[in-house]
């Protein structure tokens, strides 16, 4: 809500989730969104936060979670702006891509540092493009043009997105929107 100009809202909304952090003596946070990540890492004070990806990162480095079963797709990763641009973890999801039997890794032009935006940060989520100008549309665009079958994702808000410009560019028979965490999940379970 910071990031759409409701300071007094988010002031009152830190004060109640410290409140219950404080209640259930949290020292320790998981975020599963980049944008609570960075809020979290960022603005609130005392806490160890992590993201789930380094989580997942761990278990596999010390072989709690092994990735057994082979996914023999090519696959790009879209940089969500509050995991990469703000918080600069650009290596950590491609390792674990990486580390998934069969997967062959290819980026876009755009990654890392000049990743481009789904279109949702900032409030964007709730704006209207015309068609062609469209982030969204755009960034499916140039994930289906590096032949890559799975676009893969660290974050809700560019899933949603970036599933929607896969729609509205017709190119679902091409590319499938996934989370990292869906591909680690079929290859450690599935």
């Amino acid at each position: 809500v910071r990031r759409v100009g409701e300071e007094g809202l988010f002031q009152v909304l830190k004060e109640e989730n410290i409140a219950q952090f404080e209640k259930y003596d949290v020292k320790k946070i998981i975020a599963t969104s980049p944008h609570c990540y960075n809020t979290l890492k960022n603005e609130y004070e005392g806490y160890e936060v992590k993201f789930i990806l380094e989580t997942i990162y761990d278990a596999i480095k010390s072989g709690k979670l092994k990735l057994k079963k082979e996914i023999k797709k090519k696959v790009t990763f879209h940089d969500p702006c509050y995991l990469g641009r703000y918080n600069g973890m650009y290596e950590l999801p491609r390792e674990i891509l990486k580390s998934i039997p069969g997967i062959e890794l290819v980026e876009m032009p755009r990654n890392r540092n000049r990743s481009f935006c789904c279109g949702a940060g900032g409030g964007n989520l709730v704006r209207e493009y015309p068609g062609e100008f469209r982030p969204n549309n755009l960034r499916a665009k140039e994930a289906a043009e590096t032949g890559a079958e799975i676009l893969a994702v660290a974050c809700p808000f560019c899933m949603i997105m970036l599933e929607d410009g896969v729609k509205t560019e017709k190119l679902d028979e091409k590319i499938k929107v996934l989370d990292v965490i869906e591909l680690v999940y079929e290859s450690a379970y599935g």
